[in-house]
């Protein structure tokens, strides 16, 4: 009997320990990925320097192109995991809102759809994604643009007290704005290519 109760206290003993080592590992593991992100941008400035031509290459892929954050963030996780993984040291926090697409009626605009909704209608996100896009776009408004992890990016036109910033990254079901009207329009696009809203709403 007295062996069991040391055994008990020896697990005690140990546990704080095995969480501390946790915590330790994670964060050795956060400046390895740190460091090695910095080594890579250093790399890419010393060839932006030796090479011109390449800054221009850069500038028009990532800002005239339609760059993927969704494929660079599948590479990451593929063989680095998660950058910070909170989740398994600080406990989770449940989202107040979550809701799904509610509308009245749908009729195609332009290279999307226009969604009848109620005025002020609290717009969620269809899918999780990062946020690459706010501002104004020519026949929707001011517009924020979500690039979902599947490379699909959703625009969503003619929205006001918006909720997000730039690289935020949202979850499905997430509020980011409000409408200014009574209407919502929505765009699937992937790879410059427009699609159609058939499939998504």
């Amino acid at each position: 009997m007295e062996e069991y109760k040391s055994l008990e206290k020896l697990k005690r003993k140990n546990k704080p320990k095995l969480k501390e080592n946790k915590v330790t590992n994670h964060i050795k593991s956060f400046f390895i990925k740190s460091l090695f992100c910095i080594s890579i941008f250093l790399i890419a400035l010393i060839a932006i320097k030796k090479d011109p031509t390449l800054k221009e290459t850069i500038y028009k892929h990532v800002y005239e192109n339609n760059f993927s954050f969704s494929k660079i963030n599948k590479l990451y996780k593929k063989y680095f995991g998660e950058v910070i993984p909170l989740e398994n040291i600080l406990p989770k926090e449940e989202m107040v809102f979550k809701e799904d697409l509610k509308y009245e009626e749908s009729t195609p605009y332009k290279n999307g759809v226009k969604l009848s909704t109620s005025i002020n209608y609290l717009i969620p996100s269809i899918e999780s994604g990062i946020v690459v896009f706010i501002g104004e776009k020519e026949h929707y408004g001011n517009t924020i643009i979500i690039q979902g992890v599947d490379g699909v990016d959703v625009w969503y036109g003619n929205t006001d007290n918006i909720n997000v910033k730039l690289y935020d990254y949202v979850e499905k079901g997430t509020m980011i704005a409000q409408t200014k009207t009574e209407d919502l329009y929505l765009v699937f696009q992937k790879e410059g290519k427009f699609l159609d809203y058939k499939k998504y709403i």
